[in-house]
């Protein structure tokens, strides 16, 4: 429990409004709650939200002490109320989230602290209490993968050290099998094959470029893809990355001339559909490890697969997924 003194300077102000201001991590629902729960108290009694307060007032607040902390990177966590998760699947060990797009996973895509999908994973096991920050020496809840803010698909996060640890390493040893959608313009003149190339990376532009042959600070690339159908000038693929570029799927598909509809970094916007980011979807996640996973090795084999992908039932209702 926190008490805190009214001062002069903060006299006249709603409760809520000093709530706001005085425990910034709070966020403006869960304090409402608190007051109707006599959690927070003005001068020993019930405070209503828009109470007035006068120098002198006390206030008792029975909060966690990490509400008490500056925001930072690391506690935003604390700001979401109600998380808001498709949850894929979930035990002791890791969480599958189904992360829709316009959803960045991290702040530093350029999205507000508190507004990410690692903030609402967090927010989401702290509040199950199964992740108490406090008594942790190190380890957060941390994710493996990321996807593009517009790009939709499972996100893996790891609830334990172990799990992140494991992960990581099986991520970069390419034992797990990720599947994408997307839907491209035109029709692959293959109905299977396997895109291969060069990326170049321009960090400054946010954009990457693909060649047939190796160029200074290129990287190679290559996708595998399977047509799953084609009609009125579009195509579903599904996409295997067998290496894991920036916008490698994007940038090799507009490099064959066949750019994702509503790609308008790598293609052109289609004024045919009415759609004005990427139709890419990482719509299916395998395990499928070749050395021992440790406390891991019960997802052997085990595979995974969204919901839905509104892309695909929109353009090509026929196909099941």
């Amino acid at each position: 429990m926190k008490q805190i003194t009214i001062g002069a300077n903060d006299a006249g102000q709603r409760l809520d409004r000093f709530l706001s201001k005085a425990v910034p991590l709070l966020p403006a629902s869960l304090a409402q709650k608190y007051i109707r729960l006599k959690r927070i108290k003005l001068n020993g009694g019930r405070a209503q939200r828009d109470s007035r307060l006068q120098a002198g007032d006390l206030l008792q607040l029975y909060i966690n002490d990490e509400f008490f902390d500056k925001p930072r990177e690391d506690n935003a966590f604390l700001t979401v109320a109600v998380p808001k998760l498709q949850i894929v699947y979930e035990d002791e060990h890791i969480l599958l989230a189904d992360k829709r797009p316009g959803l960045a996973v991290h702040p530093h895509d350029g999205a507000e602290y508190g507004k990410t999908l690692i903030d609402h994973i967090q927010a989401y096991l702290y509040q199950k209490r199964e992740w108490r920050p406090r008594e942790e020496n190190s380890f957060t809840p941390a994710l493996c993968n990321r996807i593009d803010r517009n790009t939709g698909g499972i996100v893996i996060a790891a609830k334990t050290a172990d799990a992140l640890r494991i992960l990581n390493q099986k991520i970069k040893d390419r034992e797990l099998d990720k599947r994408y959608l997307a839907v491209v313009e035109g029709t692959p003149k293959r109905k299977e094959g396997s895109l291969k190339g060069y990326l170049f990376k321009d960090a400054k532009k946010n954009r990457v470029f693909v060649t047939d042959s190796p160029q200074p600070g290129s990287k190679s690339c290559q996708t595998n893809y399977r047509v799953l159908a084609s009609k009125n000038g579009l195509s579903l693929v599904e996409c295997e990355l067998i290496t894991g570029r920036t916008h490698q799927i994007r940038a090799q598909f507009a490099h064959a001339g066949h750019p994702l509809l509503g790609d308008g970094k790598y293609g052109k916007l289609d004024k045919r559909f009415d759609r004005t980011y990427q139709a890419l979807y990482s719509y299916k996640l395998t395990f499928d490890f070749s050395t021992d996973a440790g406390v891991l090795e019960y997802l052997n084999g085990k595979s995974f697969t969204v919901s839905r992908v509104d892309f695909a039932e929109e353009y090509f209702p026929e196909v099941k997924i």
